[in-house]
């Protein structure tokens, strides 16, 4: 998760931006009160002091100051403080500062002058101390924060874990905050869910095996008739009535596979582009009245840890829908890269199918199922099942081009061996 992304961490970030922003208020806060107590301090002290002596000095008076303060007159004003607007004013002079009272009596300008002023070292002191405080502050914010982020995050860290490895039951449920609403509301969706997968499963199942006996039954009349029939007309109904029956028998047993907990498939070492290649030659009746040549182009070999009546189902599948839509051209099977491609010179998928392949909402005006069919419904559900990623792209000059690709977890390593062409 990227660092700013994680809610501790922005918890803490909210801290400091709040720690910063009050810490920069009472910075100026206390600029504006050492500013007026200076005020108050320093330069009504000079004042008192200038309003003392200047009448002493006009009547030719001693001028007695307490060390470190200096009245001057006329021409006994250094340079330096000479012509200075009326009033208390501040002067850095030989690199030291000092506050001046310059004003103007009966017997001309003069300026009153502290030399060895308090105050700058109490203001040095004062926003020393400030500083102090803001680092203290920040570094308090700091660690709050981190602390409030794992008090704040950790229960929900915990619940999305529960969740995750699906432990029952989940942790805050019995709380009264807004965690425990969570928790709650996570429970009965789960709960819901699980209801829901229940049902399909049971529901799978329990069709996949009231149609095995049918099927059975009508593969075996079909056989029959294959065996006694001698009209043509009758031996090519039959053939067309055991091949869908073996279809149907393996869309069944296919969905009794994916009906069970994906832990209790049984998985096997298989060869995949042996499978695409005897599919492809399993196929080949579909094109032999059109002008569609079925070609397997080979690849590097393939082998993938998954049971292998899913591979079958899946290749054969793809194969088929590509040799029953095509009316010419070619249908052309091979392997690239730890990827199935089968592509085609078809109509190319319906919006429809396409929306549906790619569990997208269906285009307005359009049947949400159209084109898709039991085929690509089950070639979908194999490649959630092994973990394989399912691409459709249309295909250049027309047509449509699937990719399915395995995982590197699913496929062993890649063997090489030569290609192999059927047509």
């Amino acid at each position: 998760m990227p660092p700013f992304r994680s809610l501790s961490r922005r918890i803490v970030l909210a801290y400091l931006v709040f720690a910063s922003i009050a810490s920069a208020s009472f910075a100026v806060i206390a600029a504006q009160a050492v500013e007026r107590v200076e005020g108050r301090l320093v330069n009504q002290r000079l004042a008192e002091v200038a309003n003392w002596a200047s009448p002493r000095y006009a009547g030719h008076l001693p001028v007695e100051l307490p060390a470190g303060l200096s009245f001057h007159h006329d021409a006994e004003i250094p340079k330096a403080l000479r012509g200075l607007p009326g009033g208390a004013s501040r002067i850095a002079l030989t690199g030291a500062r000092l506050h001046v009272f310059s004003g103007h009596d009966t017997q001309g300008e003069f300026v009153v002058v502290d030399h060895h002023s308090d105050y700058d070292a109490i203001e040095l002191l004062v926003y020393g101390m400030f500083a102090v405080g803001f680092a203290g502050f920040l570094l308090s914010s700091l660690m709050f924060g981190a602390f409030i982020g794992r008090r704040v995050v950790t229960p929900i860290m915990a619940l999305a874990a529960a969740v995750e490895a699906r432990r029952e039951p989940l942790p805050a449920l019995d709380q009264s905050d807004e965690l425990g609403e969570l928790a709650r509301a996570f429970a009965a969706r789960t709960a819901e869910l699980s209801a829901v997968l229940d049902r399909e499963r049971f529901f799978t199942g329990d069709v996949s095996h009231e149609l095995r006996t049918p099927l059975t039954v009508i593969r075996g009349a079909a056989e029959i008739i294959l065996s006694q029939a001698a009209a043509p007309p009758v031996l090519l109904a039959a053939g067309r009535i055991d091949r869908a029956a073996r279809e149907a028998s393996d869309a069944v047993a296919v969905l009794l596979l994916l009906a069970r907990a994906p832990d209790r498939l049984g998985t096997t070492a298989v060869r995949v582009d042996e499978l695409a290649g005897a599919e492809c030659a399993r196929c080949q009746a579909l094109t032999a009245h059109k002008p569609v040549t079925l070609r397997y182009a080979g690849g590097a070999a393939l082998t993938v840890e998954a049971p292998r009546e899913l591979l079958v189902a899946l290749i054969g599948n793809l194969v088929r829908n590509a040799c029953i839509h095509t009316d010419q051209g070619e249908v052309r099977v091979g392997l690239e890269d730890r990827t199935l491609v089968v592509e085609d010179t078809g109509p190319g998928l319906p919006p429809a199918a396409r929306a549906h392949l790619a569990h997208q909402r269906t285009p307005a005006g359009e049947s949400g199922s159209a084109g898709t069919g039991l085929g690509l419904g089950l070639v979908r559900r194999i490649c959630a099942c092994l973990d394989a990623g399912l691409s459709y792209t249309e295909r250049d000059g027309g047509g449509s081009r699937f990719e399915v690709r395995f995982s590197p977890a699913a496929s062993a390593a890649d063997l090489t061996d030569p290609s192999i062409g059927i047509s």
